[in-house]
């Protein structure tokens, strides 16, 4: 029960770190600098908070990391419960972070372009801030590519949830819904862009869902889990026959 509950609060953690990071450099720092459909007025705020900048790509850089390290500890924690479906969330949520690594380029990307570095001064101003602009689009579009697997690996982890019998299934119920919102938000947002804003205000609620079980795993952690299907197959095939 100790290994247990101790590997749950070690993913709570890891899960509150993420929760803590990751909104600074996925909505803090795009808002503040985004002017929709003003190149112009976007690059001037790229040029006047440049430290800015860097701190969202310093969150995104850590929040990646950090998700690694809950995968992980998640995976260990339900790989009793389903080796097969630990394996589909471990995948699902690992194919996100190159995504979210090579993305990091467009902030730089757009960075050095609002820059003043003398290589650049070969082209007008007005097509720098075009270009700049055009980079941190980029990023808000690679950052929709993301979020369809941080979707995806909400559904086996939810299943997983539930099936455990040391974590409440409520809990899994709303991961699944959480997995449906930013599924949907991501998708939308590339696919159906003329009605990416009606699909986000509803997912928004949807994507809250995820919520519960970090603070059900950095607070109760988990009780000694109940003998699951695939441990009694397992069980069975051990035994010596008479």
């Amino acid at each position: 029960m100790t290994s247990t509950r101790h590997q749950a609060r070690v993913a709570g953690v890891l899960y509150l770190l993420l929760g803590l990071t990751a909104p600074i450099g996925l909505l803090y720092v795009p808002g503040k600098l985004i002017v929709s459909g003003n190149a112009t007025a976007t690059t001037d705020n790229i040029r006047g908070s440049a430290a800015l900048v860097r701190i969202g790509i310093a969150s995104e850089l850590i929040h990646q990391i950090v998700f690694i390290f809950l995968v992980l500890a998640l995976y260990r924690l339900l790989k009793p419960v389903s080796e097969t479906n630990a394996w589909q969330m471990a995948v699902l949520a690992l194919v996100s972070v190159p995504i979210v690594f090579v993305n990091v380029l467009n902030e730089i990307a757009a960075l050095m372009l609002a820059g003043n570095a003398d290589f650049l001064s070969v082209f007008e101003k007005s097509r720098l801030n075009a270009l700049a602009y055009l980079f941190l689009r980029l990023h808000s579009q690679g950052i929709a590519v993301a979020s369809i697997f941080w979707g995806l690996w909400l559904f086996p982890f939810g299943k997983l949830v539930i099936r455990s019998g040391f974590i409440p299934r409520v809990l899994g119920v709303l991961l699944l819904i959480a997995g449906v919102g930013d599924f949907a938000d991501g998708f939308a947002a590339l696919t159906l862009p003329q009605y990416a804003p009606v699909v986000s205000r509803f997912a928004m609620p949807l994507s809250l869902g995820e919520l519960p079980i970090i603070f059900w795993l950095l607070i109760r952690g988990a009780k000694t889990p109940a003998p699951t299907d695939d441990l009694r197959r397992s069980g069975l095939a051990t035994k010596s026959p008479r």
